[in-house]
């Protein structure tokens, strides 16, 4: 046994790269468990290995007393000082305590921490591997489905899709290859967990790196992205130097490259903004397509506001079930309140007229103060 484990050590260090070292540790670590486990023994135990020739030693390390209260663990100055006169009260002794028939207990356990640490390593490898491509996109083959998850083939790890990530309505077919993002990498106890998506906001920004060199080098910047995955996105975007339109080089020459994204998220329409530093301009764009004629912001809450828009663009700047003004609120971070012209209107003569009314009323109370002053004198 002791050669045979000699050669796995060497075996393990070479193609696993986990040092001899490391694995010696735990392995002593394990025959002390073992030894206490399968002989009884409380005693206070250490395990030796020696590296050079495979062999394993046992030994009951033991304080030395002037009294003996516990056989186990302490051993008296006399019996010391015929060990070796230069014991004194607090050194301690070990004693060899290793069982005749201890070498099958080391094989198996030896078998075990080689296997663990085989597992461990294995797992540490793809770690790192994956995790360097954490906030990326990679492609994957989806594998199989339960209850909870799609776990999608990456090579060497399967991800699992969950249900909030993925898109609604989309279907998954074993052997499909899809893009997804991982957002997650996580080293747990039973190894590597990575986490993908095709919903996270963020798998977007990159198809646009993927198809927008501009973006890829910085001369586009997305500024935000507001996203219901499957059905439809708002990206803003801005400009980093001179000269060139944000919004059309994403969209591209007859719009093949936010085709491409389109195609790639199975028909999620895409609305694409220009970013402006001027928050009533950049809510109204993020509106696209519907127009708007005034942007008025809250003086309690410079967050809130409220957008006007025509009477005929009101459905339209809603959106269907309110999806684009909820979408452009998400992208500007406003919340975001739409009032068609005419309500508008009357409520700006309705204000108008109750502060027309206060008026007069502090002209009246104003004369009267008047009067009431004249008459006192």
């Amino acid at each position: 046994m002791s050669k045979e484990l000699l050669t796995a050590l060497d075996v393990l260090e070479k193609e696993k790269g986990v040092k001899r070292e490391i694995v010696i540790e735990a392995l002593e670590n394990a025959l002390v468990s073992a030894y206490k486990r399968n002989y009884g023994q409380a005693q206070n135990v250490e395990v030796e290995f020696d590296d050079k020739k495979g062999d394993i030693h046992v030994y009951a390390v033991k304080d030395v007393v002037n009294e003996v209260f516990d056989s186990r663990l302490e051993v008296s100055l006399d019996d010391a000082l015929q060990l070796n006169k230069a014991y004194e009260i607090g050194d301690q002794i070990r004693f060899e305590v290793t069982p005749k028939d201890f070498g099958r207990i080391a094989a198996q356990t030896a078998k075990q921490v080689i296997m663990q640490r085989v597992r461990e390593e294995e797992h540490n490898v793809i770690y790192n591997e994956y995790i360097k491509y954490e906030n990326e996109i990679v492609t994957g083959e989806v594998e199989r489905r339960d209850n909870r998850y799609i776990y999608v083939n990456l090579g060497k790890v399967e991800a699992v899709l969950s249900r909030k990530d993925q898109i609604e309505g989309e279907e998954y077919k074993s052997h499909d290859k899809i893009k997804v993002y991982i957002y997650k990498v996580e080293n747990g106890s039973k190894g590597p967990q990575v986490y993908v998506s095709r919903s996270h906001p963020d798998l977007l920004r990159r198809l646009f790196e993927q198809e927008v060199p501009e973006i890829y080098n910085g001369e586009v910047e997305i500024v935000s992205i507001a996203r219901e995955a499957g059905d439809r996105a708002k990206v803003a975007v801005r400009a980093t130097i001179d000269n060139i339109d944000p919004v059309g080089t994403c969209v591209g020459p007859r719009g093949e490259r936010v085709q491409h994204i389109v195609n790639e998220l199975k028909g999620e329409n895409m609305d694409i903004v220009q970013w402006d530093e001027d928050p009533a301009k950049f809510i109204a764009n993020a509106l696209n397509p519907a127009e708007v004629l005034e942007v008025r912001f809250d003086e309690e809450n410079d967050h809130n506001c409220t957008v006007v828009v025509p009477d005929n663009q009101l459905s339209l700047a809603i959106g269907k079930r309110g999806q684009n003004v909820r979408l452009a609120a998400r992208l500007t971070g406003y919340k975001i309140d739409i009032k068609s012209q005419s309500d508008a209107d009357a409520e700006d003569e309705v204000q108008a007229a109750e502060i027309e009314n206060q008026v007069e009323q502090a002209q009246v109370e104003e004369t009267q103060e008047q009067i009431d002053e004249s008459t006192e004198e």
